[in-house]
Parts: structure tokens; sequence; C-alpha cells
């Protein structure tokens, strides 16, 4: 088989499976629990070369199938150009599929530019990276119906891809949830004897820190240690 054969059978397979592996790797990223800041940096740049890798077999795919006439110029450029049943609207869906994908790569790349600015503009980023999941599942049914029939190798692919995209979901969900259940339950100091904890401001210093001064109500002052000897004495 000659490259320009197997990327016209496996081009959109490989555009997938690497979606998919952006997919996962990007839920990897963002788990504060399990990973730390190295860990969290080192998912962060396999998720970055994942999502390069699929946007290059994405434009492979497009560029052989216009080549081959499988789809015209318009129809690949234009979500539902040439109609929305049938075939046409599954070549659609792939159209929508890469717009997503793309807007994805986009708001990843301008990450910084929403950072520091408040949780509105967290908020907004993260709406719009979140395009990502509609990416890969108009993707999903693109692949399965818009070719021809699937070989076995091919319908393995896209289960794996189901499968592991479902599977990292609920696991980052479920840890989401045992991490915060874990953090309000989790007994300290004090509260796991049972006895009242003492409330102390929090300082944070590089030797030892010296016991904070005791808190008295506005308006009152605590004699000095050298008055209470004096009149003592």
């Amino acid at each position: 088989m000659d490259l320009h054969r197997f990327l016209d059978q496996a081009g959109g397979v490989l555009a997938l499976v690497s979606l998919t592996a952006t997919v996962v790797w990007g839920l990897v990223a963002a788990d504060r629990l399990a990973l730390g800041p190295r860990g969290r940096l080192l998912a962060q740049a396999v998720h970055r070369a994942l999502a390069i890798g699929a946007l290059g077999f994405l434009l492979v795919h497009v560029g052989v199938k216009v080549a081959e006439a499988h789809a015209s110029t318009t129809a690949a450029l234009i979500p539902f150009a040439s109609g929305i049943g049938g075939r046409a609207g599954l070549i659609g869906l792939g159209s929508l599929a890469g717009y997503l994908l793309v807007l994805a790569a986009a708001t990843g790349v301008l990450r910084s530019v929403f950072a520091g600015r408040g949780r509105a503009a967290a908020r907004r980023w993260r709406v719009l990276h979140a395009s990502a999941y509609g990416a890969w599942c108009t993707a999903l049914l693109h692949g399965l119906n818009a070719g021809r029939e699937a070989a076995e190798w091919v319908t393995g692919c896209y289960v794996g891809c189901l499968v592991g995209v479902t599977l990292a979901l609920v696991l980052r969900r479920f840890g989401v949830r045992v991490g915060r259940f874990a953090v309000r339950r989790r007994p300290v100091g004090a509260h796991a004897a049972g006895r009242m904890p003492q409330s102390r401001p929090f300082t944070v210093s590089w030797g030892s820190a010296p016991d904070p001064a005791p808190q008295t109500p506005e308006g009152l002052e605590l004699p000095a240690l050298e008055d209470i000897t004096r009149r003592s004495a």
C-alpha cells in the first residue's frame, strides 16, 4: 500500500485518534489532585504536542479527500454547504469538527491572554476551549458514517477512542469528588484527638516564628510584663 492510499484510508482515523489523545491528556493535565506542578507541566506539554498532531492529520485528511474528489472544496470549507441530510450532512459534521478543533487549539495558544483577568475571563476561556469535546463528538459521528464501510481495525480504533474519553471523564469527575470529600472530612491536629483547636493567625517565616501576641478587644491594652512585676513586688 503506497503512502497516498494509506492517507486516503487512514488519515481521518489518525486525526480522530490524535484528537482523542489530546482530549484525554487535557483532562490529565487539569488534575490538581494526583499531579504536582511538574507533572501537570509535562502533561500540558504532551497535550499541546498531540493537539498539533491532530491539526496536522486533519489538514492531511481534508487535502487528500478534496484531491481525490471525495468532497468538494466548498463542502470541506463550509459546514453543511451541500445539505444537512445523508452523506452531505455527514461531511458537514466533519467540517464542523475541524472548525471546533481549530477553535480549541486557538484558545489553547491564547490562554495567557485570558489568564489574570478575573473569573469571568477564565470562565469564557473554559467555555471556548471546551469546543474540543464538540469536535471529538462530531468527528466520531463523521468517521463512523461518512466514508466507506470501516475495517475491523478502524472500528476498533473508534471503540478505543470512545472508551478512552469516557474513562478519562469518569475518572476525572470521580477523582474531583473524592478529593473534595477528603479535604472536607480530613482531621488535622487537635481535630483528630477531639480537642478544640486554638485559633492562631497563620504566619510564614524562614525560622521558628514566635508565638503571636494575645488578642484584645479594641481600645484595651494589656499591661507590660515589667508593670506586672513591679506591682506584685
